[in-house]
């Protein structure tokens, strides 16, 4: 066949890129056509996605790229923005790492019993989800909330502004805890209680709809805009060449651990877990649990920069690498660690020992409390499901960090699997190639980019101090949970 050019626009939390994905019939190969900054920005004290600018600069790429057979974007999680009668955005989209939803977890319970909201939603209680921004507007009494026609998730706002359709996608409604996977429609009833206006939440259509051709004043060369898996998860879930028993790292700012599910799991197990159900492609379910991920080195490095040290992400690993193994852990789960500060301090803090001006032993300290909650949470996993997980794959940016893989096998005592590196970029590919007949099945796309995108394999090393740390975070979590009870 002839080669076949997809887009995908992926906008991470550090930057956005448009990948052009070709397609041979046989193998995939990604292109980097454009890439830009993605900043929050603090206005009057809250912090917001700056969406023009995130729009206009996925165009300019989009343009660059030149001819395509189709194009689709994936973002972030929980995000929204309000529309009114008019279709006109009413207020910049505000960022989940803003202050805003601190203590709304709780004021929903006091409405909702834990129990009965993960029975309706599955989603994990996690502050930053859609449901507690939502809450957090109402009891403010924001007038946006009052001025809304309709309700977008950050992918379905920009591809509404990209082709006219306004409808979100079904993987990313299912990360806002408003969403019903059993019901396979929102839960209006919950939503309710909580006093969360449903009339504002439109239309949900399913991961490789076709969606119509880019607006023609934008001047794209795309012929079709498709809503692919626009939850970046779901789109590097997608890629994953998963087998039974395997479990999967998205490993990014954030690292979604969990297991592929043909069902939603809502049980009290699942709820003291605290684990999520997302939604896949081909009505899959992704039972994980959102850890903090790689925004605790973000986050550091650019505190270190403010103080004028510009190390690159490979300069810390080797810092990491050169300090000395075992030392303090955290909880990367920690709320402390949730907003943007001086998150070296932060760490420094909460391992109780003065490591901030440290940059090695900081990152090694993150680095190996990660691939402990890792160890954690697959453990909670399998007494959940009952399932023996034999293999863990680790895609994403995460993917080159060779210190964290090597940690995880070795946290785990389960061989790792590195790759692909784009494997949202490949999973968006993937679903829009599908959504023009060029794949079959999840199958054969998984099978595709096996062939196309050959990974790195860590197998897990014999070393009892694993076991003495694992034991040492254990303890930790014991004690935070008393803290926080």
């Amino acid at each position: 066949m002839a080669e076949r050019r997809l887009l995908a626009v992926d906008l991470g939390a550090e930057s956005g890129r448009v990948v052009a994905g070709r397609f041979d019939g046989d193998r995939m190969a990604l292109d980097e056509v454009h890439r830009f900054p993605n900043v929050p920005v603090r206005v009057a004290g809250t912090l917001h996605w700056d969406a023009l600018r995130l729009f206009a600069d996925l165009v300019d790429g989009a343009r660059a790229a030149g001819a395509a057979d189709a194009i689709g974007i994936d973002t972030w999680g929980v995000d929204f923005g309000l529309l009114d009668r008019a279709g006109r955005l009413l207020g910049n989209p505000v960022h989940h790492r803003d202050g805003r939803t601190a203590g709304m977890v709780a004021e929903a319970l006091r409405l909702v019993p834990a129990e009965e909201l993960y029975a309706r939603t599955g989603a994990q209680l996690l502050e930053i989800n859609s449901v507690y921004q939502l809450l957090a507007m109402r009891r403010a009494g924001d007038p946006q909330l009052e001025a809304a026609d309709r309700l977008l998730m950050m992918p379905a706002l920009l591809t509404a502004w990209l082709c006219g359709h306004a409808a979100s996608e079904l993987t990313d409604v299912s990360t806002t805890g408003c969403w019903d996977p059993a019901a396979g429609a929102w839960a209006a009833g919950v939503l309710d209680r909580l006093g969360i206006p449903t009339g504002i939440l439109g239309e949900v259509v399913a991961p490789g709809t076709p969606l119509g051709p880019p607006l023609p004043e934008l001047g794209l060369r795309a012929a079709q805009v498709v809503a692919t898996a626009s939850h970046d998860t779901a789109s590097a879930v997608a890629a994953v060449p998963l087998q039974p028993g395997d479990a999967y790292i998205s490993s990014g700012t954030w690292s979604l651990v969990g297991l592929e599910r043909p069902a939603p799991v809502t049980g009290p197990d699942a709820l003291a877990a605290n684990l999520t159900n997302e939604l896949g492609v081909d009505g899959t379910v992704r039972l994980l649990r959102n850890v903090m991920g790689l925004w605790l080195v973000q986050e550091c490095r650019r505190a270190w920069a403010r103080a004028g040290h510009t190390w690159s992400y490979d300069d810390l690993i080797a810092m990491a690498e050169a300090a000395p193994p075992f030392g303090p852990l955290i909880d990367p789960d920690d709320g402390r660690f949730l907003r943007p500060g001086d998150l070296p301090a932060e760490i420094a803090a909460a391992c109780g020992q003065p490591i901030a001006d440290d940059p090695g032993r900081v990152v090694r300290c993150a680095l190996e409390s990660l691939a402990l909650r890792y160890r954690w949470t697959i453990d909670r996993l399998e007494a959940v499901t009952g399932t023996r997980v034999e293999v863990v794959h680790v895609v994403g940016g995460g993917a080159r960090n060779r210190l964290l893989c090597r940690m995880t096998a070795d946290a785990t005592g389960r061989p790792v699997v590195a790759g692909p590196v784009e494997a949202t970029a490949a999973g968006s590919a993937l679903v829009q190639a599908r959504a023009l007949g060029l794949v079959g099945s999840l199958a054969e796309a998984r099978e595709l980019v096996r062939r196309s995108f050959p990974p790195d394999r860590y197998e897990p090393r014999p070393d009892g101090r694993w076991e003495d740390a694992r034991a040492r975070f254990a303890g930790l979590l014991e004690r935070e949970q008393r803290r926080y009870a």
